[in-house]
């Protein structure tokens, strides 16, 4: 099944699993150093991480908005499910309003195109302002290794292709639509943003790739991945928000998460537990 849905406030909320995603186990990391990662190695079984890769579909009062789009064709077969998924549900492309994006990584933004052009031929393109900033820094660029470039063409590529529908959103309520929150949750990238929809212990936060490893990062949050481009900001990110969710009783799901769930305080760290 690549697409699992619930009824969220005035939202059906869906979720669009694009794939799964396998990385060696080397990319673990600890922010702790050396010791600590090598007691999270030796704890993982087998040699490969793997995960889901999600984004989310919303059908409410506002039309239709995809949080995110999936890989395309971009990363291979293995991925770039989700648009199946809106084509079981009967949604074709040009019937998507907007697309609120979380950052700029691949398997979050590559969906947006299609054979050299624009997938979606009506939407509007939110990215956050400062993730837009920073991948259009060609001083920011040069600082990078090769390897961690790749979100400054998918940048230059969305602002060709999607000209004239694409704009930028800051924290806080998102225009356009109906009790959407944009929330930073920097680290990962600089400019990442999660959605909280809703308010109260009935909200839902969408937090993107703050959390990578449901289990091992909140049990741990120091636990990483190395794909995070500030690790110990995304540290900081990844504690605040975990305690935030476990306070305020929010659901919670990322876009390398499979279900929703609660985050409570367990033996001083955290646990996910689904609904």
């Amino acid at each position: 099944m690549t697409a699992t849905s619930a009824r969220f406030g005035s939202y059906e909320f869906t979720v669009l699993r694009d794939g799964i995603f396998e990385t060696p186990k080397e990319m673990l990391a600890h922010l702790d150093g050396e010791a600590a990662r090598e007691r999270v190695l030796a704890a993982w079984p087998g040699e490969k991480v793997a995960f889901d890769v999600n984004c989310f579909l919303l059908r409410g009062p506002d039309g239709l908005t995809l949080i995110d789009a999936g890989t395309g064709t971009a990363w291979g077969p293995s991925l770039g499910k989700a648009r199946q998924a809106l084509r079981d549900l009967g949604i074709e492309p040009a019937a998507i309003d907007r697309v609120l994006l979380t950052h700029l990584h691949g398997d979050h933004a590559l969906g947006l195109f299609q054979d050299g052009g624009a997938w979606l031929p009506q939407a509007q393109i939110l990215v956050p302002e400062a993730e837009l900033a920073f991948f259009t820094d060609e001083t920011a660029k040069a600082s990078l290794p090769e390897s961690r470039q790749g979100a400054f063409k998918t940048a230059a590529g969305l602002l060709d292709l999607y000209r004239g529908r694409l704009s930028t959103i800051g924290s806080g309520p998102v225009p356009g639509v109906t009790d959407i929150e944009a929330v930073p949750l920097p680290g990962h990238t600089l400019g990442q943003m999660g959605y909280r929809l809703g308010s109260g212990p009935d909200a839902l936060l969408i937090w993107a790739d703050a959390l990578h490893l449901i289990d091992v990062q909140t049990a741990d949050p120091r636990a990483a991945l190395n794909f995070d481009l500030d690790a110990h900001m995304a540290g900081r990110t990844r504690l605040a928000m975990l305690e935030q969710a476990a306070m305020e009783g929010w659901l919670v799901t990322g876009s390398h998460v499979r279900g929703l769930g609660r985050i409570t305080r367990k033996d001083g760290a955290f646990a996910f537990t689904p609904v």
